[in-house]
């Protein structure tokens, strides 16, 4: 009697679960305010890398990166 309990719960959880990360639903939770938060967030990062002058630094370290893989 316990097992089955157990286990009927162990199926609804799952199939819930799995719904939420696959089904229609699965951003039903996520609003303005979030998708607002990580646009301001990801700004900040652009902003910060600019103010501080890393982006040369950034862009060459990517383009030595590529031409020690390519052999360039």
């Amino acid at each position: 009697m316990l097992k089955e309990r157990v286990l009927k719960v162990w199926v609804d959880w799952t199939v819930s679960v799995s719904t939420r990360i696959r089904g229609e639903g699965r951003d039903a939770g996520a609003g303005f305010v979030e998708y607002a938060g990580l646009m301001i967030l990801i700004a900040g990062i652009f902003t910060l890398i600019d103010q501080l002058g890393l982006d040369g630094t950034i862009s060459s370290a990517i383009g030595d990166a590529v031409d020690d893989v390519v052999g360039g």
